[in-house]
């Protein structure tokens, strides 16, 4: 299907309608990627429609790569199979940006084009830490600052990092840090500033 070289960069109705129903027909005549996810794809690639105000229009995927996006490992826009160490920085990624968000193994698999079974082999071959063991500890880090530097209560803090549950989130925070919430902020409070974090490491 050829697309009108004017419109190359422009989210036309046509390209849309191609993204949603995953029209084999427009592959090579343009490429899309996804602002929240840093990922591009072919139109007919079966992953999750995206929202409409998140999607960017390529002519080809050279000029996705050269933009920061990176290749979907379902649909392989490139034509390579994207290796499995960038396909966890791309979950990192997402992680590290989304941790406040509600987060499961398979709304991360959704966003990053995978299965959950094969995101979370992979990412903890590669990581050493399961998929749900990185989100709990980018939270308790988050929280760590917090507990530091502002003066928030717990549950506004627990509530802030994507934990809505309280009491879930002082027991996780105690069995990663060694101290409750309450107790951290005390024990850092009485450290001279600089040396908070480095007694922490």
């Amino acid at each position: 299907m050829e697309i009108a070289s004017t419109n190359q960069h422009q989210l036309t109705d046509e390209k849309w309608q191609a993204i949603i129903h995953n029209d084999a027909s427009y592959d090579g005549s343009f490429f899309y990627a996804v602002k929240t996810t840093r990922i591009f794809c072919r139109p007919s690639c079966k992953s999750k429609a995206p929202n409409k105000e998140n999607v960017r229009i390529f002519a080809n995927p050279q000029q996705a790569l050269t933009a920061k996006f990176r290749p979907c490992k379902r649909c392989k826009p490139t034509g390579q199979r994207l290796p499995d160490r960038e396909w966890v920085e791309q979950i990192t990624q997402y992680i590290d940006e989304h941790f406040r968000e509600r987060l499961t193994l398979e709304s991360l698999a959704e966003e990053c084009h995978g299965s959950p079974y094969h995101l979370h082999r992979t990412f903890k071959r590669i990581k050493g830490v399961t998929p749900v063991e990185y989100v709990q500890q980018t939270r308790i880090q988050a929280a760590q600052e917090m507990l530091v530097h502002t003066d928030h209560s717990i549950a506004e803090i627990a509530s802030s990092v994507g934990m809505q549950n309280t009491p879930y989130f002082m027991t996780l925070f105690k069995k990663m840090t060694g101290r409750t919430p309450t107790e951290y902020r005390q024990f850092t409070h009485n450290l001279p500033s600089a040396e908070v974090f480095v007694h922490e490491k």
